[in-house]
């Protein structure tokens, strides 16, 4: 999670990032979170890689009922609101600095039947890995956490604890610049990863990857 600092007349197309909530419709549920910008920067604001990635949850391409999923770098939370909707049971994390603000946004949109579903919980990449269990994830989502450098190891690690040889890890992902498809390359070392959506109008690609089998010494 970065934060940036405010500005007072954002661009036009930045604009909707400014207001002080965002409303959507999944899962046959009204979701109402509110945004940040000013105190969180981009930690708090509805990205459009989260709102694709919801969509493609929402195809059915990947079970979620009943499955162990984490998110990474959640900010609102709005994706793994979507997935504990879907029928997951979710550990949404952020860095500590957000967390009161995800709680909250979490504790808002699951109904009181699915308040269980859902937990929120801080994660730095790459440090105290040993909190959360290693391979012990059916499903890794991640929204738009790929653009910053200096994250892309300690990232990949959180990446090889947290999954085993059968976890599926979703990215969606707004290429920028070189650096991102880099990360990329860099993932490939360990998984295999395969695009399996792109939304052209919001020009967001969703990745899936699987942890690659180990090299048997020959």
């Amino acid at each position: 999670m970065a934060l940036v600092p405010y500005v007072e007349n954002p661009l036009p197309a930045l604009a909707k990032l400014h207001n002080s909530s965002a409303e959507f419709y999944f899962a046959k549920h009204n979701i109402r979170l509110s945004q940040d910008w000013k105190q969180l920067g981009v930690a708090a604001v509805v990205w459009d890689a989260a709102v694709v990635l919801c969509m493609y949850l929402e195809l059915g391409q990947v079970e979620l009922k009943g499955k162990v999923a984490i998110e990474l770098g959640a900010g609102t939370g709005l994706v793994g609101i979507v997935a504990a909707l879907l029928g997951a049971k979710v550990i949404i994390t952020d860095r500590e600095p957000a967390l009161d603000f995800l709680s909250a946004n979490v504790r808002v949109n699951l109904p009181p039947d699915s308040q269980g579903s859902a937990t929120v919980s801080e994660l730095t990449w790459g440090k105290r890995l040993e909190l959360y269990p290693a391979g012990g994830f059916d499903l890794v989502l991640g929204a738009d956490i790929v653009y910053l450098e200096d994250t892309f190891v300690p990232l990949r690690q959180t990446l090889e604890h947290l999954c085993s040889d059968h976890t599926v890890v979703l990215l969606a992902c707004k290429i920028r610049y070189e650096r991102d498809t880099n990360f990329l390359s860099m993932l490939k070392q360990k998984f295999r990863v395969e695009e399996v959506y792109y939304e052209k109008q919001r020009d967001i690609h969703i990745y899936k990857a699987w942890k690659l089998p180990p090299k048997r010494d020959l």
